[in-house]
């Protein structure tokens, strides 16, 4: 049996307008380095405009020259309200959102040195710079880009976060977790408060992706964590710019957090 097509029932409508990306002008955080400046060339390359930000000026300054870009600290609300406002001058307007960019400062909460036997805890720096890069900053650039997006009634949009498979919890990262779940959690709360802009809120959690932050791994530590990943090998940028995409042009993804990790849970 045939299963109706939108429009041959009452009450299944076709979708007003579909994003493609030919259409898209997103901004990328974090977008000079791994997986964001990854991100930014395969959307410039699909014919999307990009503005990328990112603290590494030098690795902005190699990205190809039809992608705008601009130094951005996403700790700071007033770099993303001035580089929101700059990208969606740069670009004739703004419709999607990639916070991307991310810290890690690994330590156990409370630990016992082997050696002294003294009891030492994870720093105010170590928590305070993971959450206002992670949390703050992803929260600052959604803030100003669906503020930018409502003032010119630019729809349909959509903020895509990059969470984390370790929002349930792992070893050492107190500070970290906390962040992603965090965002994990917010793509519900915006794909509620955005809605009546037109505007949708996704999360992307990747397990262990190659990057700059894992290539420094323990080799054998890095070894042990892909033997868990029943596909069998670690996830590269191209897996998780097919899940932005996907996020970008499926109209009907809202208020979800989609795991590309192999089929690995920590």
């Amino acid at each position: 049996m045939r299963l109706p097509r939108p429009g041959e029932l009452p009450g299944l409508l076709e979708p007003e307008v579909e994003m493609e990306l030919k259409d898209v002008k997103a901004i990328v955080t974090g977008g000079a380095q791994g997986m964001g400046a990854h991100f930014a060339r395969r959307l410039h390359e699909a014919g999307a405009q990009v503005a990328a930000g990112d603290v590494n000026e030098a690795a902005l300054a190699e990205l190809p020259a039809g992608i705008h870009r601009r130094r951005l600290d996403v700790s700071s609300s007033a770099d993303c309200a001035a580089f929101v406002g700059w990208a969606a001058e740069a670009m004739g307007g703004l419709n999607v959102v990639i916070s991307n960019a991310g810290i890690l400062r690994d330590g156990l909460l409370v630990k016992k040195d082997r050696e002294t036997g003294a009891i030492k805890t994870m720093t105010d720096d170590q928590w305070n710079s993971v959450i206002a890069v992670n949390l703050s900053g992803a929260t600052f650039m959604v803030r100003e880009g669906v503020a930018e997006m409502a003032r010119r009634g630019q729809t349909p949009g959509v903020v895509i976060c990059m969470s984390s498979i370790a929002r349930h919890g792992n070893r050492g990262q107190s500070n970290y977790v906390s962040a992603k779940a965090a965002l994990a959690a917010n793509a519900v709360t915006w794909a509620q408060e955005f809605a009546s802009f037109g505007i949708r809120a996704v999360a992307i959690a990747p397990g262990m992706v190659e990057t700059p932050m894992t290539e420094g791994m323990n080799p054998k530590a890095r070894e042990a964590l892909i033997a868990k990943i029943p596909v069998g090998r670690i996830g590269l940028p191209e897996d998780l710019y097919k899940a932005v995409r996907f996020a970008i042009e499926c109209d009907y993804l809202n208020g979800e957090t989609i795991d590309v990790d192999g089929g690995a849970k920590l």
